[in-house]
Formats: C-alpha cells, structure tokens, sequence
C-alpha cells in the first residue's frame, strides 16, 4: 500500500510544473492513445524516449516515480504468463515444448508488449499527478469539458468529483497503513494462512477503513456546505489558465511524437 504514488504530488519548480494543466491533460490523453496504437518495439522506443524526457523535465526522482511499477508488477507478471501459455501459434515459430505447455516466438513478443503497455499505461499518470495539483487538474479538466455544459452536462461536478478522488487515493493509503499497523501491535495477523485465512484476517483492517472513508466523506460534505458551495455557476477563479510558450511548444512535441508512432506503425512490420 505504501508503493502507491498515484495521486500524490511532488512540490518542485520544473517545466512541466509549469505547464498549463489542459496542456498535461491533453498530451496524457495522446500518451495513452498512442500506446494502444503502438504494435512494435520500435515504437514503444519512441513512447520511451518521450516518457524519458518528460520524466528528465519534470525533476521528479526516477526511484519514485518508476515505484508505481511496484503495485502492478503482479498483474504484469500474470498477463504474460497468460499470453505465453495460450497464445496458438504456427509450429515453425514454436521455441520451448512441455508436455501440452507450448511456448511461441510471436507469443513471446506478444507477452513483451503486452508488458510494456501495461508499464507505460501507469508510469504515465502517475507523472501527471506528480506534476499536478488536484486543484489545477480540476480547472484544466473542467476547462477542456466546458463545450459539454451547452447540453447541460455537469462538467464542474465531474470534475470536482475526479479531484476529490483523485486527492483521497494518498490519504486512504497512508489511513490504512495506520490501522494494520494499529491492528498488528494488537495481535492481527496479515501475511500468515492461506487465502481464505488472510481474507478473513482483512475484517478488522476493512471495517474501520470503511468507516473512515465515510466519516471524511461526510466531513468534507458539512465543509463545503458551510462554504455555501452550490456548483459551478457564478464561480470565478482567482487563477485563470492562460496558455504560454511553452504550452505551445509542448503542442509541437506532441505533434512531433504523433507523427514517429504513426510513421513507425505505418512503415514497419514487426511480428506481433
């Protein structure tokens, strides 16, 4: 539970803190695209040196945020196991044999992919929240959602919803880590037994987590009423988003990135 960094966020002063926050918004939405569109490792390379970069010019340390890997390393694990054991395959690409367990070279390079867009799919936003505050994630989001009020979407409750999500995924960390350390100096057992055991051995960790969830719920309900909050109309913002320079030039970068994964997808055949 203490591995998970999505969510959190690293106060430091570096160009991408700088950036506009519908900018970030805009170029993680193209980042998420364009790996789902990568097929190749040559293009996953070009995801890789953008996210190097981007990772450089934000002056967030490598270690923490490469330790969001660290939570879905299983999951990670799992998937390429299942595309090594089930992935049918021509018998001339057929590399190891046992028993009824056969193993392919496009299975393989199927698997790897598969593990690379999973890495990429959390490092990735993970970085945006780094570099973001919830507050300024809120207003580029609601910013970006705003042609959507003209059909009476809700997009300033949306988007404060996200934030207040996005903000309390720390806090519900750093909760449950209190309570299992509270409950363990009482006795509590969480690593021994077998499934059905550690599952039963999760109650005391559960229900007191729940009831925090809720008490913060209901709290930050009575705050905001006591503000006299009632949405989005008539809000102003003491900091309205402005587009610079370096937006704009970020706007050219993702153009540019566009066109390399496109082009590598296009012009390159690797076996999938």
């Amino acid at each position: 539970m203490r591995e998970i960094a999505l969510g959190q966020y690293y106060p430091v002063d570096s160009v991408l803190h700088r950036l506009d926050p519908r900018t970030k918004i805009v170029l993680m939405i193209a980042y998420i695209t364009m790996i789902f569109f990568v097929k190749t490792f040559i293009g996953f390379g070009i995801v890789f040196v953008f996210l190097a970069a981007a990772i450089l010019l934000s002056r967030v340390p490598v270690g923490k945020v490469l330790k969001s890997l660290k939570t879905i390393m299983f999951l990670v694990l799992f998937t390429v196991i299942m595309s090594l054991l089930f992935y049918a395959g021509k018998e001339e690409d057929l590399i190891w044999r046992w028993g009824i367990i056969k193993v392919y070279r496009a299975g393989l390079i199927n698997a790897g992919l598969m593990a690379l867009r999973l890495m990429f799919l959390v490092v990735g936003p993970t970085l945006l929240t780094f570099t973001t505050t919830p507050v300024a994630l809120t207003d580029g989001l609601e910013s970006l959602l705003k042609p959507l009020t003209y059909i009476k979407f809700p997009v300033h409750e949306l988007a404060m919803i996200m934030s207040i999500a996005l903000r309390l995924i720390p806090t519900l960390v750093e909760e449950t880590d209190k309570i299992m350390r509270a409950q363990m100096a009482r006795g509590a057992d969480f690593e021994n037994g077998n499934l059905i055991q550690k599952a039963k051995n999760m109650i005391p960790l559960l229900i007191p987590l729940f009831v925090s969830a809720f008490r913060r719920a209901d709290d930050l309900a009575m705050a905001m009423e006591a503000r006299c909050y009632n949405g989005g109309d008539g809000r102003t913002k003491m900091k309205p988003l402005r587009y610079n320079k370096t937006d704009h030039i970020a706007y050219v970068i993702l153009l540019v990135f566009l066109v390399l994964v496109i082009a590598a997808r296009i012009l390159l055949s690797w076996p999938q």
